[in-house]
């Protein structure tokens, strides 16, 4: 199997503080670029040596990699090749528990691997068995009411496991979570935000906001100056990044004006999208995984743009517009109809942001399916392709590409 014939997914796992805690890394299919597994072997083999081949470092950063295991996986001898403080094995809830898995299990947490068991939604005979190995519970949520995730909450904490929540997908979900005392959460909350109401972008925000429009419009620079004047702090903070040493220029930069030609029309682009998220109230820092996956997306967007329309680059730095703008009524915390009521943007990007309409919003689409991880997401990911006249192989080398740009984005901001 050549390297270039699968996908990688990864899907945050996050903290109390909604830190970034771990990724769970997911088998994507080639052919049809879904998450339909016929092999479980086959399907870990692959995302380990797709994982190898971007480097664990890049993949993971600083936090844990969840991986799926069944049990031939775990009584193979490859999966010992993982590097143990790095990856927590995360044991499938379709595996049946054998003696000889007992005792696999048991070896392989002697020798420092970390367990997790997965889509936990009662205790059994079974379970306990392994329960002494394992150090994390992934809770699935989805149907279950308050009381049953109160018991098992205090079943499970009084043998000293950590508790994680699994398919969080609305605010909702996420309080009463927290509420319970989960430890740690997972799902479309994070990685395909729910809209949350009752708050408005601060004045900062706005004025980014504002100049983002006026950039992607090619506005008149004077215009620019005049607005990014209105707002003493933007004016302090755009002049601490173009002193940067980063930029690498040589000469200290003394007035807007003078930072403003130095900088460029792009870098100035970048940067702006950049310093909003770094405002956001719901952001704790600017390497949070919603930054990430924004940061992620509007790269996708911008180099999918690329492909098809090689010689449009205003169209290109629009796309990038559109996909980290995406993900900002979860970043500020409130509808995206009303922050677009906030700031002025062109038809076209609204379309694409309220209704996934036309090209952007078509791209837009492609890149919510690419981060999904269920088999629900395979139609509409080949419908879109098809749309875009992208093949399977295309989208991997532009996913790539936009995943280690976002990496680079999230060293530079820790």
């Amino acid at each position: 199997m050549r390297l270039n014939e699968f996908f990688l997914a990864r899907q945050p796992i996050l903290n109390r503080e909604q830190r970034l805690f771990a990724y769970e890394l997911l088998f994507r299919n080639a052919e049809t670029g879904s998450a339909d597994v016929t092999d479980e072997l086959a399907a870990t083999a692959t995302v380990i040596a797709h994982a190898n081949e971007l480097g664990l470092e890049n993949v993971l950063g600083s936090a844990l990699g969840f991986l799926n295991v069944n049990a031939d996986v775990l009584l193979s001898d490859f999966v010992e090749i993982l590097p143990k403080d790095q990856v927590v094995l995360e044991i499938l809830e379709t595996v049946t528990i054998t003696d000889e898995l007992v005792a696999r299990i048991a070896q392989l947490a002697k020798s420092g691997f970390k367990f997790a068991l997965d889509d936990v939604i009662a205790d059994s005979p079974a379970l306990q068995k392994i329960l002494p190995y394992v150090s994390i519970i992934k809770v699935e949520i989805t149907d279950m009411q308050a009381p049953q995730l109160e018991m098992l909450i205090r079943q499970f904490r009084g043998e000293g496991k950590k508790l994680l929540a699994e398919k969080v997908e609305t605010v909702v979900q996420f309080t009463l979570c927290m509420e319970l005392g989960f430890d740690y959460f997972q799902g479309y909350y994070f990685a395909r935000p729910s809209i949350m109401r009752g708050k408005k972008l601060s004045p900062s925000q706005l004025s980014i906001m504002n100049l983002l429009s006026l950039v992607v419009s090619d506005a008149d620079t004077i215009q620019i100056e005049h607005n990014i004047k209105q707002d003493a702090s933007l004016v302090l903070m755009l002049m601490r990044l173009v002193n940067a040493p980063s930029l690498g220029i040589s000469k200290k930069i003394a007035s807007l004006s003078h930072a403003l030609t130095i900088i460029g029309r792009q870098q100035l682009h970048r940067w702006l999208q950049i310093l909003l998220y770094t405002q956001s109230p719901n952001s704790k820092q600017a390497s949070s995984p919603l930054m990430l996956l924004a940061a992620s997306r509007g790269k996708l967007l911008e180099l999918i743009t690329q492909k098809r329309h090689p010689d449009q680059r205003r169209m290109a730095d629009k796309a990038f517009t559109v996909g980290i703008l995406s993900l900002m009524d979860a970043l500020f915390g409130a509808p995206m109809l009303e922050l677009l009521g906030q700031i002025a943007v062109e038809d076209d990007v609204r379309a694409a942001l309220l209704q996934r309409e036309g090209f952007f919003g078509e791209m837009l689409k492609l890149a919510e399916y690419t981060e999904q991880v269920d088999q629900s997401s395979t139609d509409g990911l080949k419908s879109s392709l098809d749309k875009l006249q992208l093949t399977h192989e295309e989208l991997l080398d532009i996913q790539l590409a936009a995943f280690e740009w976002s990496e680079q984005i999230a060293r530079q901001t820790q």
